[in-house]
């Protein structure tokens, strides 16, 4: 009876379970992306910016935009973000916070959500604890966005107004 409940009155494990059903699709589609070639995989950011430019809109790509981050993490770093993950970029993309402990990949779990925004145009800003950290994963992640078109920079204290902008 309680699962009954919670099924009907649980916010969060609607919102969960809507994860999990985009999560599959992501899943689903590995097979497929995975069989792209570098330069495929590359031409999927504009054709992305192209899909948003006629009228689609982030939701309407997310699915194949986290499965392009996906494996092109696999490819330029060697890791595939897991199921978890995708679910947790899939929670940052919605605004909410997806709270993961030290060493579960929340550097990884980013990707997807930011590769995604970043498709159109406005900029994305990751927010982390410290400028070693910030600095590691900008060098690390950048490397992804880099191969699939975008840029990638570390805000550090010591950079100027200029080149913060």
């Amino acid at each position: 009876m309680f699962k009954f409940l919670k099924k009907i009155f649980d916010h969060e494990y609607k919102e969960l379970e809507r994860f999990k059903s985009i999560a599959n699709k992501v899943i689903e589609l590995d097979s497929t992306i995975s069989k792209l070639s570098d330069e495929e995989l590359k031409g999927k950011t504009e054709e992305f910016k192209n899909r948003l430019a006629n009228g689609e809109t982030l939701d309407d790509i997310k699915v194949e935009a986290f499965a392009v981050a996906r494996e092109a993490a696999y490819r330029v770093i060697g890791e595939k973000p897991y199921y978890v993950q995708i679910l947790g970029g899939l929670a940052i993309h919605d605004g909410n916070i997806a709270e993961m402990r030290t060493g579960e990949g929340k550097t990884l779990t980013a990707t997807m959500a930011v590769y995604l925004n970043a498709l159109a145009g406005k900029g994305v800003h990751v927010v982390t604890v410290n400028e070693y950290l910030a600095s590691r994963d900008a060098e690390l992640m950048g490397k992804v966005y880099n191969f699939l078109g975008l840029t990638c920079d570390c805000n550090l204290r010591e950079k100027s107004t200029e080149q913060k902008q």
